[in-house]
């Protein structure tokens, strides 16, 4: 994973007034938390940082007044209409130290001809180290066809990487048209009313 570098500064001002303020003057507000220390606020400069924090667990160094805070994203609130970032939670982290994530799953491939592929889940969690996260798990369906089911056992994952999520879960599943549609209708049914008892 690519490893971002972002001057901070030290946040001072808290509340709605002062978030607005930081938005004017294009910066996010943000928090890094971890390993025991005092939660710190700090204000990021907004361009380098939406283009830092695009993928999924971006890891960057901060440069606080001097020092260096090596750190992972754990959370982005956004505005729900306009869509940008108006907080960002920062969990400290070191080399070596391993760390819990959700990581997307992407599928490559093409399945047999006419078959088409479901994707019952979009991430699984996993145990790596937090300077070298897989950006994604890519899960091939290439040939598979109708009735076969990947599951997440069967993901092929970097070294030391373990996976956290159940084996068992399902994340993709293979259906022929008519298969799938047969399915659909059957979930689409309403149930059968209940049968009245006889009169006696």
């Amino acid at each position: 994973m690519s490893e971002h570098k972002l001057t901070a500064e030290v946040r001072t001002e808290f509340g709605k007034g002062a978030a607005r303020r930081a938005r004017r003057a294009h910066q996010i507000p943000a928090v890094v938390y971890g390993h025991g220390a005092d939660p710190l606020h700090i204000l990021l400069p907004e361009r380098l940082t939406v283009r830092a924090v695009r993928a999924a667990n971006a890891l960057l160094t901060l440069d606080v007044d001097g020092a260096e805070h090596l750190a992972l994203v754990k959370d982005i609130q956004r505005d729900p209409v306009l869509q940008i970032i108006e907080h960002i939670d920062l969990l400290t982290v070191q080399k070596g130290e391993k760390v819990v994530v959700d990581v997307p799953v992407v599928v490559v491939g093409e399945p047999a001809p006419g078959i088409i592929a479901n994707q019952e889940e979009v991430v699984v969690s996993l145990s790596a180290d937090a300077t070298h996260l897989p950006a994604h798990i890519e899960v091939s369906i290439e040939g598979l066809g109708d009735g076969q089911h990947v599951h997440a056992a069967a993901l092929v994952l970097p070294a030391n990487v373990e996976l956290l999520t159940d084996p068992d879960m399902l994340i993709v599943h293979l259906t022929a048209p008519a298969a799938a549609a047969a399915e659909e209708e059957e979930a689409a049914a309403p149930a059968a009313p209940a049968a009245e008892p006889a009169a006696e």
